[in-house]
């Protein structure tokens, strides 16, 4: 990676939500923040207000506030209303005639962008560079713009101490947002299916609460199948914790009806823990099933259950996955990624300049 021919690094405004001191969870942004600003970049970012309305009002406010400070903007894309945001965002930095990159997510993007008529295709032709983390999304997208750049989600691999788990044991990690999307309540029913032949399982659960009630759903289920003693609900954790969580349990299982490129599972598996994931949106690009993760279908308690019960039981399949696991989340260390960002920011930088 080569600096401008000024020898200086574009200054980089990056809007996304910036929450883990609040909420606990933390957004690949705040990562590349703290990677560029390591590798000597500087870096403004926007926002970590919690109100939605205030976090947007924060968004613009800081294009316009900070407009003599950064060269280069990266802006995050959601579907639904956070879209809206962007397109508002977008649209002050072409007023500003700043240039900016966008960077898709979430497993229900490619279903908002059919619906949406042509707003996905317009932002997304009106940016320098458009990237995704996952191949999933490159494929489903790229009929919105076919140049679409592949960066995936990446993590400090130094923090999460890897441990073999060859002969597991049946304590299972659960570790996303409390929100229907996640289905919590599946992994309460596949500990009540274990539960009689398995009396030593224990199911802990990690992740905010979204307040959509999913919560509150999963503890009364537990409490009605006669397994809530099994299922610890710890709540959110600092981002500085998750590693040490995580290497509580042996299995974790991913319960979502809808995702990605999940950190969290990326996390899961560079500390060593055997995945168990519902096959869909783009969980089959990132995981080989019988590789380094079992997928079952959505929303399958008894596919899953059978899943965990193959790990405890069948022998050499634990350690492979765990070990194949390590193994595939190694492609995502920032040692690897984090350059490529540079050079591309670089890039946007110097075809804008010479425009």
């Amino acid at each position: 990676m080569e600096p401008l021919a000024d020898g200086k690094k574009p200054a980089v405004l990056l809007v996304g939500n910036f929450l883990s001191a609040a909420l606990g969870t933390r957004g690949v942004c705040e990562d590349l923040a703290v990677g560029l600003r390591a590798a000597g970049w500087s870096v403004i970012t926007t926002s970590s207000r919690l109100s939605r309305v205030v976090r947007l009002a924060d968004f613009l406010m800081t294009v316009w506030r900070e407009r003599n400070r950064y060269e280069i903007a990266l802006v995050d894309v959601y579907s639904g209303q956070a879209f809206l945001w962007a397109e508002l965002v977008c649209l002050a930095l072409r007023i500003l005639r700043k240039p900016y990159v966008l960077t898709l997510h979430g497993g229900n993007l490619p279903v908002f962008a059919k619906r949406s008529g042509g707003r996905v295709k317009h932002l997304l032709q009106s940016a320098s560079v458009v990237t995704t983390p996952s191949s999933y999304l490159l494929e489903q997208m790229n009929a919105y713009r076919s140049d679409l750049v592949l960066l995936p989600n990446s993590l400090d691999l130094a923090k999460y101490q890897f441990r073999h788990r060859s002969h597991p044991k049946v304590t299972l990690v659960w570790l996303r947002a409390f929100h229907h999307l996640y289905n919590p309540s599946l992994a309460v029913k596949v500990v009540a299916l274990l539960a009689t032949h398995y009396p030593a399982i224990k199911l802990l659960m990690i992740g905010p609460d979204k307040g959509d009630g999913s919560r509150e759903t999963m503890m009364s289920l537990a409490q009605e199948l006669g397994v809530h003693e099994r299922v610890t609900c710890l709540g959110m954790v600092p981002k500085s914790e998750t590693a040490r969580w995580l290497q509580q349990g042996d299995i974790f299982l991913n319960t979502t009806r809808v995702d990605n490129t999940p950190v969290s599972v990326l996390e899961a598996m560079a500390c060593g823990l055997c995945i168990v994931n519902t096959n869909v949106g783009g969980i089959p690009y990132l995981l080989e099933n019988e590789y380094d993760a079992l997928l079952v279908p959505d929303d399958d308690a008894t596919a899953m259950a059978e899943a965990v019960r193959r790990l405890i039981t069948e022998d050499g399949l634990a350690a492979r996955l765990s070990y194949n696991g390590r193994r595939t989340v190694e492609e995502f260390g920032w040692s690897k990624i984090l350059p490529k960002w540079e050079d591309l920011f670089i890039r946007v930088a110097e075809e804008f300049r010479r425009s």
